[in-house]
């Protein structure tokens, strides 16, 4: 009846991929690169969210 290690990290994933397309919807790069970015972040979870961490275009500050 325990929570499932493997279902818990899935789910930090989840949140932590939305928190990256949000953030790269409110970035001021091109549409374009926001949509190669959502691609990757999408398609690789993990190492797309590191990669965007590392390289990615940033929100708008104010």
């Amino acid at each position: 009846m325990g929570i499932e290690v493997g279902g818990l990290i899935g789910l930090i994933v989840l949140i932590a991929d939305i928190w990256a397309i949000v953030n790269v919807f409110q970035s001021s790069a091109s549409t374009a690169a926001k949509v190669i970015w959502i691609v990757v972040i999408l398609l690789l979870p993990v190492v797309g969210l590191i990669v965007w961490l590392i390289a990615g275009p940033r929100g708008v500050r104010v």
